[in-house]
């Protein structure tokens, strides 16, 4: 039951990015946020909007909340005058605009690589792929890709091809390693909320409840810690290795999918109070 505001009260409002026509292999971001918006209601007087449209209408709102928008390669004019306004507004963006995860584009996978990180290593540019282990195929992706979008396998030649007709630092090439299964962490500021698998590697968005033990919560947290927003979702990505590693894939930090529909009710109950919590508690 949704308590009631005080007589006169009025509530914060909340403006929802969101793309609802995105499809994506396997997810239907649509049902996640129509779900999710409908429960922060409870909350706030919200309204959404599509992120090409988000610029021009967030000086009406109080939050400004960016859920599955899209990978921003598709709307990178739009995503940069929604950047601009934003901070020209100083207005209350959830995630906050300075996250060093995937919210600044991949490079975060190249300094961490180098500085010895937990993840799988990394380099852009040519001269650097004779520090990443052999390997028979690499992973090439654009810095600023999401959601596979880009993505491509490549031969040793082959990638170095690509990185040196690229535009300077655009690319990342990565080894194609074998890994057991992939597995996501979800935090809610500095809270962790749940974690989900995929068992079968081909099948990366078939997911399961994981019972996460206290070394992978070290792991996960501390590239939470490193991340150093105070407010937020985030989604720490990791593979398990042969040998029962983990190694960080992604930090997602601007609009990682939640994947709801997997968890049991009480623990996206949970989760939907704690992002209210958050949400209410974000700097204006």
């Amino acid at each position: 039951m949704t308590a009631a505001s005080p007589a006169g009260a009025r509530r914060p409002s909340l403006l929802f990015v969101t793309d609802l026509t995105y499809e994506a292999r396997g997810r239907r971001y649509c049902d996640e946020d129509i779900y999710l918006s409908s429960r922060l209601r409870e909350a706030f007087d919200v309204a959404l909007c599509h992120p090409r449209n988000a610029a021009a209408l967030l000086a009406g709102f109080d939050t400004v909340l960016v859920r599955n928008s899209g990978p921003v390669l598709h709307y990178r004019e739009a995503y940069d005058a929604f950047l601009v306004r934003a901070r020209e507004l100083r207005a209350a963006v959830y995630n906050p605009l300075d996250g060093r995860g995937d919210m600044a584009g991949k490079e975060y996978l190249v300094e961490m690589s180098a500085a010895g990180l937990p993840v799988i290593p990394t380099v852009d540019r040519a001269a650097g792929l004779a520090e990443l282990p052999d390997a028979a195929r690499y992973v090439v992706k654009p810095k600023l890709g999401a959601d596979s979008v880009g993505l491509r396998f490549a031969t040793a030649a082959e990638a170095r091809t690509e990185l040196d007709g690229a535009a300077e630092g655009s690319l990342l090439v990565q080894p194609r390693i074998d890994f057991r299964h992939e597995v996501s962490f979800y935090f809610v500021d500095h809270d962790f909320q749940y974690a989900l698998y995929a068992p079968d590697p081909e099948r990366r968005w078939v997911l399961e409840p994981y019972a996460a033990s206290a070394e992978d919560l070290e792991f996960a947290r501390r590239f939470i810690a490193w991340n150093t927003l105070d407010h937020g979702i985030q989604r720490v990505d990791a593979c398990r290795t042969a040998d029962g590693a983990l190694l960080l894939v992604e930090l997602e930090d601007l609009n990682p999918y939640l994947s709801l529909d997997r968890v049991g009710e009480d623990v996206r109950e949970a989760f939907v109070a704690r992002l209210k919590a958050s949400i209410a508690s974000l700097p204006r």
